[in-house]
C-alpha cells in the first residue's frame, strides 16, 4: 500500500516494506518488515492535452529516508532494525543511521524530522532556500496526518495484513512501492 502526500515542491510517501534477508554481512540475518516514508522531491509536467486533462505528476528524487523496520522473527514493536538515511546520492541511499531515539519512539522521531524541513534539507546536502517556503509550513501541519497514515500502516503490518513475504525467493529482494 502506498500513501502520498503531495505540497508544492516536496512530497512525502510512505508505503509497507518487507526484505528478505537485507544484510547478513552487516550481522543483521533475517528478514525484515515493516514502514518506509520518504520525503522526495516532486514535479509537475506540462499537460498532455486540454486543460482539462489529467496532470502528469512525478514522483522524484528522494531527500531522506525512515525505515521503521523489525526483525520478521522478533517480538512485535521491537524495532530493532529501525533506522534513517539522511542522505541520497542521487537514488541510492548513504549508510543506514541508527539512533536510540529512533527506536524508542520512532513516529516522534519522524516528525522531529518533519517538522524541521530546511534543516533536513541541509543535512541531504540540498539548499533549503531553493524551495518554497510555503513546502515547510505545509509539510509541517501535515504532520499528525502523515503519522497516522503510518501508523496504519504499522498496526496492518503486525496484523499481517502488509509486508507480506514473497511467494518465491531467489535471493535478497524487497517486496514494497518504496
Amino acid at each position: 500500500m502506498l500513501y502520498a502526500f503531495g505540497f508544492d515542491a516536496i512530497g512525502v510517501v510512505v508505503s509497507d516494506l518487507y526484505f528478505v534477508d537485507p544484510h547478513p554481512e552487516a550481522g543483521q540475518e533475517g528478514a525484515e518488515r515493516g514502514v518506509r516514508l520518504e520525503v522526495r522531491l516532486l514535479a509537475r509536467r506540462d499537460l498532455p492535452g486540454s486543460i482539462y486533462s489529467a496532470q502528469p505528476i512525478v514522483v522524484d528524487r528522494p531527500v531522506w529516508r525512515a525505515d521503521l523496520l523489525e526483525s520478521v522473527d522478533g517480538p512485535p514493536g521491537s524495532f530493532d532494525r529501525t533506522h534513517h538515511h539522511p542522505r541520497f546520492v542521487g537514488w541510492e541511499p548513504g549508510r543506514r543511521k541508527f539512533e536510540a531515539a529512533m527506536s524508542a519512539d520512532p513516529l516522534a522521531f519522524v516528525a522531529s524530522q518533519l517538522g524541521d524541513l530546511p534543516s533536513l534539507l541541509e543535512r541531504a546536502g540540498i539548499d533549503p532556500a531553493t524551495l518554497l517556503a510555503a513546502d515547510a509550513q505545509a509539510l509541517a501541519s501535515s504532520i499528525p496526518e502523515i503519522l497516522e497514515a503510518t501508523s496504519r500502516l504499522l498496526e496492518r503490518v503486525r496484523a499481517g495484513d502488509l509486508a507480506r513475504p514473497p511467494t518465491e525467493v531467489s535471493g535478497s529482494e524487497r517486496v514494497g512501492w518504496l
